[in-house]
């Protein structure tokens, strides 16, 4: 398979109306502001999507107006994680018919895997579907981590294209890339304190969270390494940091999509019960925005 997972991926908040249900409008105008802003890929029904809070009919929903939406202008990534296997499989196949370009799969969670079932789940959910596969580790979140040895093995399937590595543990990271050396093999960073450091060692890009609110600042991290521009990449990374960081204000994702309410789009509530910030906290996040020059 000739696929690259690469570059400056935000993982999109799905925005919702005061009842809790999808709003089409905001996460348009939402898809609009980040590719205008730089970023390579997009993708839906994350961790930051939420996908927990959302029926399969939902998941679906999201990924048609994403599609709609993009008009391929950037590849279209789609979260099928899930608790089992069946479920996992069920909608990577809905992923297939909205026609996105590669799912992500996040580990089961609370359940004590082994390696060996981890690569017996991801090897099945692999052969249902000709798309790419992405393996996500965020072991910090599901208490199950993906070896490096076991990365390398699922690295040998065809359509495993790689791994987003949320740990913020850069061993780890290393030896995904250290042990797949030579295979068609991505990592990607999902700590978004992390994304350059990431790309001197090797990784192709970051799937990112921060992206939703900074998408250039996200995407000059990238654009500026890759143009040799090693000094001007960190100095990115830099600025994007207080951004990460102001995460703990909140529960997540309430952060990110009060972020984008004070940028102008309608990001909506968390699903309950993670609830609002506080109006301390939403002032802290303001003056971080403003010192990031994200607000005027």
């Amino acid at each position: 398979m000739n696929f690259q997972p690469k570059g400056i991926i935000p993982a999109l908040i799905t925005p919702m109306t005061k009842d809790e249900n999808i709003n089409e409008k905001a996460l348009r105008k939402l898809l609009n502001f980040v590719i205008d802003n730089g970023v390579h890929t997009v993708f839906v029904v994350g961790t930051t999507g939420e996908f927990y809070a959302l029926t399969n009919e939902e998941k679906k929903e999201l990924m048609e107006i994403t599609v709609d939406e993009v008009k391929g202008r950037v590849p279209v990534y789609a979260g099928t994680g899930a608790m089992t296997t069946k479920e996992s499989i069920k909608l990577t196949e809905i992923a297939e018919e909205c026609k996105v370009d590669a799912v992500s799969v996040l580990t089961p969670m609370f359940i004590s895997l082994s390696q060996k079932e981890i690569y017996d789940h991801y090897k099945a959910i692999a052969e249902c579907t000709s798309l790419p596969v992405i393996l996500y580790n965020n072991q910090p979140k599901t208490g199950i981590t993906i070896t490096a040895a076991t990365a390398a093995k699922l690295a040998d399937i065809d359509n495993i294209a790689g791994i987003k590595d949320s740990t913020g543990d850069m061993t780890l990271t290393g030896e995904y890339i250290r042990l797949t050396q030579g295979k068609k093999f991505s990592v990607l960073m999902g700590r978004d304190t992390m994304i350059h450091a990431g790309l001197c060692y090797g990784a192709t890009g970051s799937i990112a969270a921060c992206a939703n609110v900074a998408p250039r600042i996200c995407a000059d991290i990238y654009d500026r390494y890759v143009a040799g521009d090693i000094k001007g990449s960190l100095e990115a990374q830099y600025k994007l940091a207080p951004l990460r960081l102001a995460f703990t204000l909140g529960s997540f994702p309430t952060v990110i999509k009060e972020a984008l309410e004070l940028l102008g789009i309608e990001a909506g509530p968390c699903a309950s019960p993670v609830g609002p910030m506080t109006v301390e906290e939403r002032e802290q996040l303001k003056k971080i925005l403003l010192q990031m020059e994200l607000l005027n």
